[in-house]
Formats: C-alpha cells, sequence, structure tokens
C-alpha cells in the first residue's frame, strides 16, 4: 500500500503533525491515524484535500505515478 507510506511520508516532510492534518480534513486525530495505518479508507474528500496540502497528484499520493 504505496499511499499510506506516501501520505506519511509527505506528512513528515513538512514537519506537520496528525492532529494538525486531521484538522485540515475536519476529522479527528484517531481517525487520520487510522488512515495512516491503513486501518480505514479514507474518502475520497480527504484525498483531494491532502492533494491541495502538498500540491501532489492524487495518482502520487495513491503510488500510481511518481511524478507529483
Amino acid at each position: 500500500m504505496d499511499y499510506i507510506r506516501r501520505m506519511r511520508d509527505l506528512r513528515e516532510d513538512c514537519d506537520y503533525t496528525q492532529e494538525y492534518v486531521a484538522s485540515i480534513l475536519g476529522t479527528s486525530q484517531t481517525m487520520y491515524a487510522r488512515y495512516e495505518r491503513g486501518a480505514n479508507e479514507m474518502p475520497i474528500r480527504h484525498l483531494l484535500k491532502l492533494c491541495d496540502l502538498y500540491k501532489v497528484s492524487a495518482d502520487y499520493l495513491l503510488g500510481r505515478s511518481n511524478k507529483k
């Protein structure tokens, strides 16, 4: 699951906490942590917000492309 690793790596590269990213997504830190662990699937609306936050394409975040 490339997207889980990429989600975490992007967050850590930006020095963001899970709590900060969760607040951007409008969810709890606990739920965001579950997305990063792969315990819950992330809604598309959250995927799109993460792409905007990190300025990457959905294909990159999902591991379908190495081009940001």
